[in-house]
């Protein structure tokens, strides 16, 4: 077998894709389960780390999982294995995989989350969407960018919803304006709504919207295109992996990074 990378040196390219400073004051990314000193011969990155992901991963003979949201949040003070979490992190441990998650500093992070959203949705000229005035000042949440040309909110939505991997989207419609500015904030981002439509944007890309949330977007006369928490944010796993391969590759050792392939959307319709 050759020789592998060490998880400090993945923690580290990892910081230098999302450094952690860009993270919100609530939010737990980094190392969250496994040793700095343990070898890493492959790595699967995801959005989620789930059952399936976990078997997905012991299957592949992967020894560490990246994932964009952290599975601990808050202080554990019983580790029950009859229990979901207490189980997953049984089978972890088993199988020594360790696991690390980059979640709002990915979000934020230049070629994050947010800037895979923005493309992959077409849009161009693509810019923080609150950015701070000072030059030089940190990315914050989300994007705000153009389409092409103007098109009507109704083929912009097909539009969106035939780039995510996602089975529908749901269409917030104000009015009968045609869109070119689109603002976006990958998962739940509702509560820029009101920014969003300060900043002149003609729609809203995000996903979570909320029943009177959606009421503020008409009142405020903002197109808002739902496409859900897993398909605006699942598209960064492939990226991920990308980014991670390019930072790995120029250390001794070496180390494999796949994309997880068999998560799908918890939503269905029926």
């Amino acid at each position: 077998m050759s020789k592998a990378v060490k998880c400090q040196q993945v923690m580290e390219a990892l910081e230098r894709i999302a450094p952690k400073r860009l993270a919100e004051e609530w939010d737990n990314p980094g190392l969250l389960l496994g040793s700095p000193a343990q070898e890493v011969h492959k790595i699967l990155t995801c959005l989620d780390v789930t059952d399936e992901v976990v078997a997905e991963a012991a299957s592949l003979g992967a020894d560490m999982i990246v994932a964009h949201h952290p599975m601990i949040f808050k202080g554990i003070k019983k580790l029950r294995t009859d229990l979901p979490l207490g189980a997953r992190l049984q089978k972890l441990m088993v199988h020594g995989i360790a696991v690390a998650a980059a979640h709002t500093n990915l979000d934020t992070a230049e070629g994050g989350v947010n800037d895979v959203l923005a493309k992959a949705i077409g849009l161009t000229d693509i810019q923080p969407f609150a950015a701070k005035a000072e030059e030089g000042a940190e990315p914050t949440l989300g994007r705000i960018g153009y389409l092409p040309e103007s098109i009507a909110i109704e083929d912009f939505a097909r539009q969106v919803k035939e780039n995510l991997p996602v089975e529908y989207v749901r269409l917030v419609r104000a009015g009968d304006k045609a869109v070119k500015k689109v603002a976006l904030c990958s998962g739940a981002g509702a509560e820029f709504i009101a920014k969003a439509s300060f900043l002149g944007a003609d729609a809203y890309v995000t996903g979570d919207v909320k029943y009177h949330e959606a009421q503020q977007a008409v009142e405020m006369g903002i197109h808002v295109i739902d496409g859900g928490h897993f398909g605006t944010e699942f598209p960064v796993a492939a990226v991920l992996a990308e980014r991670l391969r390019e930072e790995l590759s120029g250390l001794k050792g070496e180390v494999e990074v796949v994309t997880d392939t068999l998560s799908r959307d918890v939503f269905a319709v029926i």
